[in-house]
Parts: C-alpha cells; sequence; structure tokens
C-alpha cells in the first residue's frame, strides 16, 4: 500500500469529496469529509498534488492547504470530459483528482484576499455602470410622433 500522491477535492455548501491515488494510480481514499473536518484530514497526510475546480471559495482552499504543505493546482471547469459515470460529488472529485495530472491541463494561479478583494471591487463598478445605462436608456422622453 503506497503513500497518497495525487488528491481531487469536489467542494459543496457542506459536504466536500474526497479522492485520492497514489502513484501506481490506485485508489487510496474516496470518501465524503464535512467542511469542519476538511482542514483537519488534510493536515494528517504527507504532501501531496491536490486539484480543485475553481470557484470563489476554492482560492480560499487552496491558501489554507498551501500553508499546510501541500501543492494545490485550480483547474478551470474543464473537468467534465474526465467524469467516467454520472454526474455527482464523488464522480467529480475522480475526474479532478485524474484531470489534475495531465500535462495539457491549464491552470489558475491561486489569488490572494487581496486579489480577490480587487475583482470584486472591478465587478461591482462594472454593474454599477450597466443599472446606470440601464437608468438612462430607459429615462429618455417619448418622442412626439412626427
Amino acid at each position: 500500500m503506497g503513500t497518497i500522491a495525487t488528491m481531487g477535492l469536489d467542494i459543496a455548501r457542506s459536504v466536500f469529496q474526497v479522492h485520492g491515488i497514489d502513484a501506481a494510480g490506485e485508489v487510496m481514499v474516496r470518501r465524503q469529509l464535512s467542511r469542519a473536518r476538511v482542514l483537519s484530514f488534510f493536515e494528517k497526510l504527507p504532501p501531496c498534488l491536490i486539484g480543485i475546480e475553481a470557484c470563489n471559495t476554492s482560492h480560499y482552499w487552496a491558501r489554507e492547504l498551501i500553508a499546510r504543505g501541500h501543492d494545490v493546482r485550480l483547474m478551470p471547469t474543464h473537468v467534465k470530459p474526465y467524469v467516467k459515470r454520472g454526474k455527482n460529488d464523488s464522480a467529480d472529485a475522480e475526474a479532478i483528482c485524474e484531470a489534475v495530472t495531465r500535462p495539457t491541463m491549464r491552470f489558475v494561479a491561486v489569488k490572494t484576499p487581496e486579489q480577490q478583494s480587487v475583482m470584486m471591487l472591478h465587478r461591482v463598478r462594472l454593474m454599477l455602470n450597466r443599472q446606470r445605462t440601464q437608468l438612462s436608456n430607459g429615462a429618455m422622453p417619448n418622442a412626439a410622433p412626427g
């Protein structure tokens, strides 16, 4: 029995799914973790490669796992082709685990909290500009038929 070399972590609201394989590709762990137990689970593991699909909260989890010595890679949502069976959290974690080892997979840089807050400011500014344009377009007086 080998040690875990690669992990796939599927993030959800309350229950996370973990899929881990050794260097030979044999499944070492496949289980659900509550949100409260994720960090304690990964603290007990030796450093390994962890793949996570990129989303807003994945940057937080990536920073926490990197602080615990793991190599974390965030992937855009291009994992669907690696799903072998029905779409569920367990299958997604397995697909993430497989996709993170592919040499052609593109990865997303882990953002700091400051970078995430700047991105949020840009999104809010864009939304306000769109709303202002909508208001100005809707407030045009009706032209008299001519």
